[in-house]
């Protein structure tokens, strides 16, 4: 296969198989040519040059929907359903069950979509509206509608990168039962521990070219990293896990940020945590524990019903998004494909946008001073693109990233929130990533890193506050900042600050 947008190669003459009853993994940095091979698989895309071949016949896609019929189905890393449509709409969409007068047999469909969902572990109304599930649910949904199309072939595109453990164990499970059956599993990750449990052989792609394809077994991990990277070996050990830096980071005395009571219906219970400038603090807890939420009521997007920040020692007395931004908070967030970028304007439109009232003068803006903050950004965050005026939804997921970053660092702020930064990207664009937060510390910028990755955390945050139910369960600071001290505490069964509350309402003493 071989394919090309605007004189970029995409895919230089890769040839690649999969066998009837494997779970075979498909790796490779961002911009390997990982996503635009699955879109040729799946008729997303049209091939310059190559065949595809299904069961030994040759096929051409010209449309997902022809691929879809053909037997191969796809999940993607973001939830790729109808928000607004129900659960089980989102199921049979395009294959609705009809009565004897040609109309959709609700009853039916619902009872079928319950059924379906029992068996992955769910339990959610069919007839609620997709959007107002979690993100975890609604990925286990779309799990659920890809294996019910009787797929002879399955691709799975960053499947667990939403799910917390227990769901991950339901994929894993699940995936254990497509392999029994006779069905091809194609398995997208970066999560080394997931490929080794469950993949049996592995192809890496480096710069749209085949690399590698073979055994996982048999297979070192640093090898395989080695292989992505196309860097020696003996470099790939010498990096370790991760790329932030041994020494940590010299904070100020005063903090840039502090937040008091920070409360939130349902959400949020008096949260309340100091920020300085020039350290990196991390934001420890399972999925569910309020990580999230937290970053968003910092940045003024979720609202609270009590609570103060300060930023410079001055309260923010209306918090908003807006004031947010003047005060100097910014927030990188976790779904950036929902939150973050706007995938049909250019690589510079994404990079200025929080900019464009600092870089207009009368209501008009500079396009001489756009392109010398692009250029800037570019080069130091190392973007990957054809020009600037590349749209930025056909960059990988890595590039995407770096450039929600650029729009944030242009607007100098003092605060930055890092929700999941290097989720869903590659062992080299977090490498960049996770240096390049080391880097604005140690130039004053006051980091608060959200990651699931325990790893990430413990080496790259100087102290770790530890949430549950949405409640403070612990900060870690010096030695504490250690993998067992972090995961005793997430163990800890203790009843959180609301839930004491609860009780004392309702015992009678």
């Amino acid at each position: 296969m071989s394919k090309r947008f605007s004189g970029v190669v995409a895919l230089d003459d890769v040839s690649f198989s999969l066998r009837a009853g494997e779970t075979h993994a498909l790796v490779g940095e961002n911009g390997a040519g990982k996503s635009t091979l699955i879109k040729v698989l799946t008729g997303v895309y049209r091939p310059d040059a190559g065949e595809l071949r299904l069961a030994d016949e040759p096929v051409r896609f010209s449309r997902p929907s022809e691929a879809q019929q053909a037997g191969i189905s796809t999940i993607y890393q973001e939830v790729n359903l109808v928000p607004l449509m129900s659960v089980a709409r989102n199921i049979f969409l395009g294959r609705e069950p009809r009565n004897r007068l040609g109309l959709i047999d609700f009853s039916r469909m619902h009872r079928e979509t319950a059924a379906l969902l029992g068996g992955f572990g769910v339990r959610a109304d069919p007839r609620r509206p997709l959007h107002t599930l979690g993100i975890g649910t609604q990925q286990m949904v779309a799990l659920a509608r890809a294996v019910s199309v009787n797929a002879q072939v399955v691709i799975m595109d960053e499947p667990t990168s939403s799910l917390e453990p227990r769901e991950v164990e339901t994929l894993f499970r699940v995936i254990g039962d497509l392999r029994g059956r006779g069905i091809a599993v194609l398995y997208v990750s970066h999560r080394m521990d997931e490929l080794y449990r469950i993949c049996d052989r592995v192809t890496v792609l480096r710069d749209g070219r085949h690399i590698h394809t073979g055994d996982l077994a048999g297979l070192d991990r640093m090898q395989l990293v080695s292989m992505m990277l196309g860097r020696d070996l003996a470099e790939v050990r010498r990096a370790g896990v991760t790329n932030f830096a041994a020494e940590g980071h010299e904070a100020a005395r005063t903090p840039v940020l502090t937040a008091t009571g920070l409360t939130s219906r349902l959400q949020l219970h008096d949260i309340s945590l100091s920020l300085y400038a020039g350290e990196v603090l991390g934001l420890g807890g399972l999925l569910g524990s309020g990580r999230s939420e937290t970053a968003k009521a910092l940045s003024g997007a979720l609202p609270l019903d009590s609570g103060e920040l300060t930023v410079d020692g001055t309260e923010l007395k209306r918090l908003t998004p807006a004031a947010a931004i003047r005060a100097g908070i910014s927030l990188l967030p976790e779904d950036r494909k929902a939150e973050g970028i706007v995938p049909g304007l250019s690589v510079r439109e994404n990079i200025v946008l929080a900019a464009l009232p600092r870089l207009s003068r009368g209501g008009v803006v500079s396009r001489a001073r756009q392109d010398r903050i692009v250029e800037i950004f570019m080069k130091r965050l190392r973007i990957k693109a054809s020009s600037p005026e590349q749209k930025v939804g056909e960059l990988s997921g890595g590039n995407q990233q770096k450039v929600l970053l650029a729009r944030w660092l242009c607007l100098e702020p003092k605060v930055l929130l890092l929700d999941e930064p290097t989720r869903g990207i590659d062992v080299g664009a977090k490498a960049e990533v996770q240096s390049l937060i080391d880097d604005l510390a140690r130039e004053g910028l006051a980091v608060l890193l959200i990651s699931s990755d325990i790893e990430e955390l413990i080496e790259g945050a100087d102290r770790i506050v530890v949430l549950r139910g949405g409640a403070v369960a612990g900060e870690l600071a010096g030695d504490e900042v250690a993998e067992d001290r972090l995961l005793e505490v997430l163990a800890d069964h203790a009843p959180a600050p609301e839930d004491n509350a609860t009780a004392a309402q309702e015992d009678p003493r």
